[in-house]
């Protein structure tokens, strides 16, 4: 479920009930419900779920896993896992489902921050959490199985930043899916792809009989798949590894695939494009809806990226196209040489996809090319230093990820790649917009996630803050900031002006106190952030049009205040 969206075509967005956010706010929550798991028809689908069996069966990100002899639940072992950097030590087992069922998952976790969740249902993914678990605590979630579903991937992770956290007695209860599958082949073809300075792209053929796969580097288990394509990240720079892949289904693990070396590249440092170290960010609307009707050259000064909304969706799947509004009376030659002196004067022009009527879609590796080429394709004819990806209607974050880095490969490593989430779409570093976000945390230079429209949400304290406040942008930006993004991809966004949105406007002092707040631990409200974050990259607004009907009021008052920051 997302929110209601920010950047439409129409100039105030919907609103809903209060009893529908509260509601929101509680799920995204994860919280759990007293007493024992409820548990569907069928014996338990997870294998090795106690961790008797070392992790066999198990793949924890980055080596994060382990098991331990104390504290356990019950037997003799459990599973220990430890966060670290941008790793959440995420550890996960695909298991052999059948479609249109149901399932119980629960598990028993002390520590925290420790997350349950199940991926590739079919129908919505679910995850559950506890902010604190001193002794042991039971998880516990549902879901049902969507038509085509035959696996899903179940996993436990923790917090970055925080200690270890543990699992014991991992149960899914409900139907088992074909016992009669043979183990599968081992996978041919593996082969390294796009490289930077800390990630590789892998690709390979699928196997016969697989459901899922397993990425090994240096002969560790690190991760695992469902599709035939993933990227490694968090590597070192100048660095050569070592990566195979297995392939995996409800009757074991095939054999290993043959070994591909790929080395990242060296660091290249430095701001992407012609970002400053604190930006102000302001899209521009491409259509008339009753703001201030603007052509590039009449942008507001205080704006370093301006964003061009909106890239549309074509007949190709995943490519995109851009067409001047007729209704702006804006030449495509005017419309260049406009770009081209606003870069001059040291911004960066970005080409935005999506919105709330988007309905570009990038779910597989051929329709992620199709991105990247057409994208391209529009930054080579009207001079876009880079893309934002506002898609409001969902995204793949594996296939979005792919998409991105052949895009940063064909610009030569260096466009501004910007993202506009719904504040619901960064509440758990497993929504797929955050994980597309770390995903890419290489080549990302800010995600200005929209924090209006969106009604009482989770702060990283676990406490519910209300829209509108000071101590509502703090602690969600806390969560992005402790999630894994470094501060300098962090930005603030809020309309403009009253009209720009249907609820969420603050004045712009509001928006001050926070940068504040969040960079020098002044001007905060009752939510104090557990460090503070210099680096913060600063704030974004819908739209530049917005704000020149509202007086400029908008960017007059945040503007010079996110460059004052030192």
């Amino acid at each position: 479920m997302r929110a209601i969206s920010r950047h439409g075509r129409s100039g105030t967005r919907g609103r809903r009930s209060a009893g529908l956010l509260a509601a929101l706010a509680l799920a995204t929550a994860g919280l759990t419900a007293a007493g024992p798991a409820a548990h569907a028809d069928g014996a338990n689908l997870v294998r090795n779920p106690g961790f008797e069996s070392g992790l066999d069966g198990w793949s924890c990100t980055g080596g994060s896993g382990t098991t331990t002899s104390a504290p356990v639940h019950s037997g003799s072992a459990a599973l220990k896992a430890t966060p670290a950097g941008s790793d959440d030590a995420q550890c996960s087992q695909t298991v052999s489902v059948r479609p249109n069922s149901s399932y119980t998952l629960g598990a028993w976790v002390q520590g925290s921050y420790v997350y349950l969740g199940a991926s590739g249902t079919g129908t919505t993914d679910v995850s559950t959490w506890t902010p604190s678990a001193s002794s042991w605590q039971q998880l516990t979630t549902s879901f049902t199985t969507g038509p085509n579903t035959t696996t899903v991937t179940v996993y436990t992770h923790g917090w970055y930043g925080q200690p270890p956290y543990f699992a014991d007695d991992i149960t899914l209860t409900g139907p088992g899916g074909d016992p009669g599958d043979p183990v599968p082949d081992a996978p041919g073809g593996l082969t390294a792809g796009t490289v930077t300075s800390s990630s590789v792209a892998l690709s390979w053929n699928p196997a016969a009989h697989a459901t899922g796969y397993n990425v090994y580097q240096g002969g560790t288990r690190i991760q695992s798949a469902t599709g035939t394509s993933t990227v490694v990240t968090g590597l070192t720079p100048s660095t050569a590894y070592t990566f195979q892949v297995s392939a995996t289904n409800a009757a074991g693990e095939s054999a290993k695939s043959a070994q591909v070396t790929a080395t990242t590249s060296a660091s290249s440092g430095g701001n992407p494009g012609n970002v400053p170290k604190h930006a102000v960010t302001g899209y521009w609307q491409n259509f008339d809806n009753g703001a201030t009707v603007q052509k590039i050259s009449d942008v507001q000064d205080q704006y370093d990226i301006i964003a061009v909304a909106f890239a549309d969706a074509t007949t190709t799947p995943g490519a995109v196209d851009f067409t001047l509004d007729p209704a702006l009376k804006y030449s495509d030659a005017q419309f260049k040489a406009d770009i081209a002196a606003k870069q001059a004067a040291g911004k960066s022009v970005i080409l935005s996809v999506g919105g709330e009527k988007g309905s570009v879609s990038v779910n597989d590796s051929a329709s992620a090319e199709n991105f990247a080429a057409s994208a391209y394709t529009l930054m080579q004819k009207y001079g876009f230093n880079g893309v934002d990806i506002d898609l409001e209607n969902g995204l793949n974050p594996t296939y979005m990820s792919q998409a991105l880095r052949s895009l940063s490969a064909k610009a030569g490593g260096k466009p501004v790649i910007t993202m506009a989430p719904q504040t619901i779409d960064m509440q758990s570093t497993s929504s797929a917009y955050f994980r597309t976000a770390l995903n890419i945390k290489d080549i990302l230079t800010v995600v200005n996630t929209q924090f209006y429209n969106s009604g009482s949400m989770n702060g990283c304290d676990g406490q519910v803050y209300a829209q509108g406040s000071v101590d509502f942008l703090t602690a969600l930006a806390c969560t992005q900031l402790e999630g894994g993004l470094a501060p300098s991809q962090v930005g603030l966004g809020l309309p403009a002006s009253p009209r720009g949105a249907g609820s969420g406007y603050v004045d712009p002092s509001v928006i001050n106190a926070a940068l504040d707040c969040l960079t020098k631990g002044t001007g905060c409200g009752t939510f104090k952030p557990p460090h503070t974050y210099p680096d913060l990259r600063g704030a974004m607004t819908w739209s530049t049009n917005w704000d020149a009907t509202a007086g400029n009021t908008w960017s007059n008052g945040v503007g010079p205040h996110v460059h004052g920051l030192s």
